[in-house]
């Protein structure tokens, strides 16, 4: 199958779309949609389900898409349109807006698949919303911009540039039910290109056992939509869970990168970033280094491991200080006031306007 960009791809006029997922982990009605899922799942899908795969920090909202969409109108205010990719819910502070577009797991995915708490399922259909354009950068919604993003460090002709974490390498064995997404992911995704390799009689695959940052991700559309039939087995396997699986890693942080990589499609770029994780000992150290550093940071993830901690735990109102004292300025996304209704209300709003 001819892989490649569009022409659209060689113009560095064309649009570069946003693409967000979010979930409010509090709202009652997707919570029982979520306990529901969970009674239902077989033996052996309990057993595949990864560490941390159903825990609150997960699915938290603790304003981070909000200060996440400052950071995208302060420091790349000619982004193309905005998807937001929601299950029946909408933040109470997003006001409707021409230049975004709140994409239901209904619209994008097929019903047998649904309802979904895996965002490395929910990640592998993005490139097949509607008028997406062919470059489009993927957040997740706890990653944030820290200084002015040129395109010429993310995108190149053709192509993409990704940047390693800094987390200690991946060992060489097989996929480990403790292992982090991530870690599973690197493992899966070498495993597949080494056999690959092998059957298409290329020199061996050497795999660089390291894991990707978590970074604003720069995608081309059509490398997306050629993978699916390059590799439909390991988008089968994805789109296969419920909850995450330690046996189903994400492909979009992972296998897509690499691919990528061997094939031309992407660069190694070293950025200036920042990972917080807000239930390590030092986060509050980080968040501070972060706030010293905003302005000269490419980007930042402030991840949620909290896990079951009360949502006013004190590490996530520091976490919530920090944001809003470094991104003060509303987004032109946000209402003047709040809505003053649920989560699951407001996407009913929406949905029933854009209907009539």
């Amino acid at each position: 199958m001819p892989v490649g960009p569009t022409a659209l791809t060689m113009n560095s006029f064309s649009p570069v779309d946003i693409v967000y997922l979010w979930v409010d982990g509090d709202d009652t009605q997707w919570r029982s949609r979520r306990r529901l899922a969970l009674q239902q799942l077989k033996f052996a899908d309990h057993v595949d389900m990864a560490a941390y795969s159903n825990v609150e920090g997960r699915f938290r909202d603790n304003d981070e898409l909000r200060y996440s969409l400052r950071s995208l109108e302060q420091f790349f205010p000619g982004h193309g349109h905005v998807y937001l990719v929601t299950d029946r819910q909408t933040p109470t502070w997003l006001r409707r807006h021409p230049g975004l577009t709140v994409i239901d797991h209904r619209e994008l995915m097929p019903g047998c698949a649904l309802p979904n708490f895996d965002s490395g399922n929910i990640e592998s259909y993005i490139h097949l919303i509607p008028g997406l354009s062919e470059r489009y950068i993927y957040f997740n919604d706890d990653v944030f911009l820290g200084a002015p993003l040129d395109l010429k460090k993310w995108f190149f002709e053709g192509g993409v540039y990704v940047g390693w974490s800094h987390d200690a390498p991946v060992s060489d064995v097989a996929l480990q039910p403790g292992s982090t997404a991530l870690e599973n992911a690197c493992r899966r995704s070498i495993a597949w290109l080494r056999h690959d390799a092998a059957l298409s009689a290329n020199l061996p695959y050497v795999g660089d056992f390291r894991t990707f940052a978590h970074a604003p991700r720069p995608m081309l559309k059509s490398v997306m939509l050629a993978l699916e039939g390059i590799a439909p087995e390991l988008f089968s396997s994805v789109r296969s869970t419920v909850f995450r699986s330690w046996e189903h890693p994400t492909l979009v942080s992972d296998f897509v990168l690499r691919w990528s990589l061997l094939h031309g499609f992407a660069k190694v770029r070293d950025y200036r970033f920042s990972h917080v994780s807000t239930g390590a000992h030092d986060a509050d150290a980080a968040l501070q280094d972060i706030a010293q550093r905003f302005g000269g940071i490419d980007f930042f993830c402030v991840n949620d491991t909290t896990d079951d901690a009360d949502s006013e735990d004190p590490r996530l109102r520091t976490a919530r200080s920090v944001l809003a004292a470094m991104l003060q300025t509303p987004s032109s996304f946000e209402k003047l006031e709040g809505a003053g209704m649920s989560a699951a209300q407001n996407a009913s709003t929406w949905h029933l306007e854009a209907a009539g």
